[in-house]
């Protein structure tokens, strides 16, 4: 008889089902077993259970995320999906679940086990007390929106399902608490959240949230002076109706109660067990649209339900199979033969499977995975004190998207793999792109779509930080805001994404050039109308657009010819006329080819004696912390290991003072990738270990609050980004491996490359003791950096 340990200790006897499964797991992924290593040396184990919500652990799946914990004996989650912005664009959570059995096998000191098995997605939780066991199964149905909870015991025991909300009834909104929507500090008076309709439905529990018809969106429509064009505006928000359904295996309703959890009070609606028995299930559906009526989304939600009961034999299977795909397309193992949890060197291989866990997450999800949390923040006294708020509270909006800061989380789905997760983050500017050329129409009366920094989830910039207090003379086109102004370029790099999207997987990108072309044409068009506003003459005298007034990042601000801007247009400009034929007509190739011929050059200084790029030609004044003189290297890859120009990148990196000055692991700060790029081995593994090591929380993956939230998903991805350069680069067709890594670090990967290529490899004790490269033809193009 053939016995396996599956989670925790506990082990099991193989039935010839499950044996058949590993069989075909060992077969699929015959290296990675083989050695004893595995996604499942990185299961999170507690053996005692958690103090508050803050100490949860992430699960989830397709677009849907939970904190599930377990508190005093009762089993919680919150539930989080994608997509469930309110009136006032704030992102609210679908509500809290808690299980509670009696006899109880997690009252007291007894045996307690909660682990997250990553190899199949979900959470299990075991306890015994009294001799009364319990075996929970927490898990979400990547396909479809449901989640899934059963429960086995050794004996028969009552059990008790409550849905909590702390909407019940109107909220009043009250300052730093208008953070998490789009109204910030220029909320107006007597802002509320809006109750949610929650209720028994026969057997069940329902729960929905519908935006009522004006919302955020029309103020923010009339603040910037937009009234005539609004019909033609996309509006995500109007009637916009989420929710669901809770029900319980042999459960009936058992009554409404009142409690306090946190700062915050909440009413449950309980479903009870009719008898005591040996197995329970709990199922929530989630359904999300912006319907008609409340009957037009309940009967969406009856599809939904349906459809769960038809697919509910299969359901696990698709779901198990999907995670176990997810995880063998790419992995990284630091130190696999050595795992030690105090080594923050293995911590930082962990930490990055943890991460991406999070990011898989929500791989379907309607939205783009935000950096302030993503699905999976908690109630906001946890992360401050201050902040005495709901669960639903998170800094930096719900519904507005900041593009320095997106742009982390999705970067490192290249090297990954996922590119199939991408599609939330690029569908969101299609849904967008026309509401942005709008705005260049009607401002300027130019085309090309004008996309700014903080940007709302209908394309316009968001209502506070647009500016509530400007002058009446002021240009209605522009922010009045020192960080934001002329702050435009950041959407182009998700234009780079899109480009690198194509080249890693050979996908049909063709949905996303009209993005790609609009972003270009606003610069090309408005650079030229800001010319001809100022004189006769739209080029400067080399026929070079003058890109004044600009801005390097939220930095340097005022710039005239900005090092971040010229760097995105020349290498977007560039990437787009290297497509093949399907995609550029001779006259499309003709107009971008002059387009990148007006693009000026990037500009250098001298520091402390040495040649160095500049943040721009020049600039009036400098605003935030961020260096963008060192965005040529990443994410525009014009210097780096295997290209030319690499010395004045590192004297940059060496001898600039404001490099200095601002280089820090925290959060959005990517300088790990920076020296990853440069080939600066030593100074990458510190600033990569020190973003991905162990967060200080109970999960080692909720980092932050950083400069935005907890979990702090920049601060995960760009730490992904590090580590994953340091491993692998290209430039080209050539490949570098091990560009930037200790040589004295264990480690067996498998990354993606351009042209549909991956690459998997093992170092140890110094030596590459295996290389597989797919296809063949590219082993040619590696070049082993460790050997030089």
């Amino acid at each position: 008889m053939l016995t396996i340990l599956t989670t925790g200790t506990t082990s099991y006897n193989m039935k010839p089902l499950r044996l058949f499964l590993m069989v075909v797991c060992l077969f699929s992924f015959p290296f990675v077993y083989a050695r004893g290593q595995g996604i499942a040396q990185y299961n999170p184990v507690w053996n005692s259970q958690s103090r508050n919500s803050s100490e949860s652990m992430p699960c989830g799946g397709g677009d849907i995320g939970l904190n599930v914990w377990v508190e005093k004996g009762d089993l919680l989650f919150y539930f989080s999906r994608s997509g469930t912005f309110d009136e006032n664009n704030a992102f609210l959570k679908l509500g809290r679940v808690r299980v509670r059995l009696e006899p109880n096998p997690f009252e007291g000191n007894g045996d307690f086990h909660q682990e997250l098995n990553l190899e199949d997605g979900s959470v299990y939780i075991s306890g015994t007390h009294n001799g009364i066991s319990a075996k929970v199964h927490v898990w979400v149905d990547v396909f479809r929106p449901v989640i899934h909870l059963s429960v086995d015991c050794n004996k028969p025991v009552l059990a008790e399902a409550g849905y909590e909300s702390w909407r019940y009834r109107d909220h009043l909104l009250k300052g730093k608490e208008n953070n998490a929507n789009s109204y910030k500090w220029g909320a107006p008076k007597d802002l509320k959240t809006l109750q949610d309709s929650i209720s028994f439905d026969g057997g069940n529990i329902l729960f929905c949230h519908r935006n009522r018809e004006k919302t955020v969106f029309d103020a923010t429509v009339s603040e910037q002076k937009l009234d005539t064009v609004k019909s033609l505006l996309f509006n995500p928000l109007k009637n916009l109706t989420f929710g669901g359904v809770m029900r319980g295996k042999g459960m009936s309703p058992s009554g409404i109660s009142d409690g306090q959890y946190a700062d915050t009070g909440y009413r449950r609606w309980t479903l009870k067990s009719n008898a005591p028995a040996r197995s329970h299930q709990v199922d929530l559906f989630l359904f999300t649209r912006q319907a008609g009526s409340l009957t037009e989304w309940k009967n969406g939600l009856d599809k939904i339900v349906t459809g769960a009961a038809k697919n509910s034999k299969t359901a696990w299977e698709k779901t198990s199979a999907w995670w176990k795909n997810f995880w063998g397309r790419s992995f990284i193992f630091i130190r696999p033969d050595n795992p030690e949890a105090t080594d923050t060197v293995w911590q930082t291989g962990r930490n990055y499977q943890l991460f991406r866990y999070m990011l898989g997450c929500n791989a379907y999800g309607s939205y783009p995975t935000k950096f302030n949390g993503g699905l999976f923040t908690y109630d906001p006294c946890y992360t401050d004190s201050s902040m005495c708020f709901t669960p639903d509270h998170r800094n930096w909006g719900g519904g507005t998207f900041t593009a320095q800061n997106q742009r982390l989380v999705y970067f490192p789905m290249l090297k990954s793999g996922d590119f199939d997760m991408m599609k939330s983050q690029f569908d969101f500017y299609n849904r967008i792109l026309k509401n942005a050329e709008l705005r260049s129409n009607v401002y300027w009366r130019h085309d090309g779509a004008c996309f700014t920094e903080q940007l709302e989830n209908f394309g316009l910039p968001d209502y506070a930080e647009y500016g509530t207090k400007r002058p009446s003379v002021f240009d209605p086109g522009m922010q009045y805001n020192a960080w934001l102004e002329y702050l435009w370029d950041t959407a182009l790099e998700f234009g780079l994404m899109e480009l690198d999207v194509q080249q890693y997987s050979g996908q049909d990108i063709s949905a996303y050039l009209p993005f790609i072309k609009s972003c270009l044409t606003f610069f090309d068009e408005h650079y030229q109308y800001l010319a001809k506003k100022r004189g006769i003459k739209p080029f400067d005298g080399n026929g070079k657009l003058v890109l004044f007034p600009g801005s390097a990042c939220e930095t340097y601000k005022m710039a005239y010819n900005s090092t971040s801007t010229i760097a995105a247009l020349k290498t977007v400009l560039s990437r787009l006329l290297e497509l093949p034929d399907q995609y550029m007509d001779s006259l499309d190739r003709k107009h971008y080819s002059e387009m990148l011929e007006r693009v000026p050059e990037i500009g250098f200084r001298e520091c402390d004696g040495h040649r160095t790029i500049s943040p721009a030609w020049q600039w009036q004044r400098v605003n935030n912390v961020e260096t963008p003189q060192l965005y040529p290297v990443f994410p525009w890859g014009i210097y780096g290991v295997g290209k030319s120009g690499l010395e004045v990148a590192l004297n940059t990196w060496k001898y600039d003072p404001d490099v200095e000055q601002f280089k820090s692991y925290i959060g959005w700060k990517q300088y790990n990738i920076f020296a990853a790029r440069l080939g600066l081995t030593k100074e990458a593994a510190s600033l990569t270990v020190a973003k991905l090591k162990d967060s200080g929380r109970r999960f080692p993956a909720f980092w932050g609050p950083g400069f935005d939230w907890t979990p702090d998903h920049n601060w995960g991805g760009s730490g992904m980004t590090g580590l994953q350069e340091m491993l692998l680069q290209t430039n080209g067709k050539q490949i570098y491996l091990f560009p930037a890594w200790p040589k004295n670090w264990n480690v067996h990967f498998k990354l993606h490359a351009p042209f549909e290529t991956t690459i998997e490899a093992e170092l140890k004790d110094g030596e590459v003791k295996y290389l597989k490269v797919s296809p063949e033809t590219r082993k040619a193009d590696v070049i082993n950096c460790l050997l030089k």
